[in-house]
């Protein structure tokens, strides 16, 4: 079985990227602790957490498309070397003002923009690469298996920010992240693998239209993009709210807050390892809308819960279930994908994907300071309840796949 649930890593090339991505995202999930924090302690303001949220997203759903163009025209491994090095430089950056106790929250909004604007290029070569480290069968694996790198962070990461934070301060959580890009940067140029992009005269809109068009002719691609969208607009703002639940319902620090992130990534890796030990299974639709569902039912339990306990139980499914979809639904847009095109449709996706995240944010730091944040997660919860029921039972092409 454990041949079977890591089966991609009997490829070197996708071993060392997988440690390379690994390591990073967990200096980045430290980051991500550390600057929630940081903004709710220098502004005690909702709207201001869901803002930083949003500009780091926004570049991502502006560029990602033109990400896409690129990672099909491009070396995809010298596009991930510049979005690393970018996001080094901010990391950085932001130590040197914690440090210096120079830092204010329009630093911290600005410098979320600019790492969001890397990753916005970065996103797209890095989801087109992964899948060229492969055979095609062992795909679905390898995917999984990415998802699971990104919750082993998911859960080292934030456990490692609250006692950081505890006991040193946010400038470690950042200085730590910045280092941590090291990893990836190491890996890309000890990797064997190259994307060698056929020459065209082409121009970007033409490639780009080009790849709008190819999506739109992939059967059920539409449904898995939309479902997408709804899933990360309707589910990430239960984690910008964390902190909200952790300092304003169950009045502790921020420990508990790393804790609380750190067991939705424990239930990640379990979602996770269930995709990878799957493989290549059948019925991927019906099981992306089931999780669908039990993923809003528990953001809804997580909402109205006052129990620290249950809230946690509740984390632990969120987390499973969400990684869940995303790896199926992750799963069948690659599949259906040509390498040339990959690049290009993947950024559509990761426009969707990406997008939904500062999309939500935005609107639910409107509704918050309004309505509170449980009553806007049950709501939240609810909607993707709904959405799951209407792909299975009324729109039922992607139930079929």
């Amino acid at each position: 079985m454990l041949r079977r649930v890591f089966k991609a890593f009997q490829y070197r090339d996708f071993r060392l990227m997988w440690i390379g991505a690994c390591t990073s995202s967990i200096g980045t999930w430290m980051q991500i602790v550390a600057q929630g924090w940081l903004v709710y302690r220098l502004s005690h303001s909702a709207f201001l957490l869901a803002l930083d949220q949003f500009l780091g997203g926004l570049p991502i759903f502006l560029f990602s498309l033109i990400g896409g163009v690129v990672a099909d025209r491009v070396e995809r491994r010298k596009i991930l070397l510049g979005s690393q090095y970018l996001q080094m430089a901010t990391a950085a950056l932001l130590t040197v003002l914690v440090a210096t106790g120079v830092v204010h929250v329009w630093h911290i909004l600005c410098l979320s923009f600019v790492s969001g604007l890397a990753q916005a290029f970065g996103g797209p070569a890095y989801q087109a690469l992964i899948p060229t480290l492969v055979e095609k069968d062992d795909m679905p694996n390898a995917i999984a298996l990415n998802s699971i790198q990104f919750n082993v962070a998911v859960m080292v990461g934030p456990a490692l920010a609250g006692q950081t934070l505890a006991h040193f301060g946010e400038k470690w959580c950042f200085g730590i992240n910045a280092v941590s890009f090291l990893a990836p940067i190491i890996s890309l140029s000890l990797i064997t693998a190259r994307f060698l992009p056929l020459k065209t005269k082409q121009t970007m809109f033409d490639s780009l239209k080009q790849g709008l068009v190819f999506a739109r002719q992939q059967n059920s691609m539409e449904a898995l993009i939309i479902l997408a969208f709804c899933m990360t607009g309707l589910s990430m703002p239960m984690r910008t709210y964390i902190p909200v639940f952790v300092k304003d319902i169950f009045h502790r620090g921020p420990e508990t807050y790393g804790n609380l992130l750190a067991l939705m990534g424990m239930g990640s890796i379990f979602g996770s390892l269930a995709i990878a030990t799957a493989g290549n299974m059948r019925r991927k639709g019906r099981v992306a809308l089931f999780a669908l569902a039990l993923l809003g039912a528990s953001i809804t339990g997580f909402a109205l819960s006052q129990s620290l306990p249950l809230s946690e139980s509740f984390l632990v499914i969120v987390g499973a279930s969400m990684m869940a979809v995303f790896a199926t639904v992750n799963s069948l847009v690659q599949l259906i994908t040509t390498n040339e095109m990959r690049g290009r449709v993947m950024s559509v996706y990761n426009f969707a994907f990406r997008g939904g995240m500062p999309m939500g944010n935005l609107l639910s730091g409107w509704l918050v300071p309004v309505f509170t944040a449980p009553v806007v997660l049950c709501f939240n919860g609810l909607l993707l309840v709904l959405v799951a029921v209407y792909f299975f039972f009324i729109q039922r092409r992607l139930a079929a796949l």
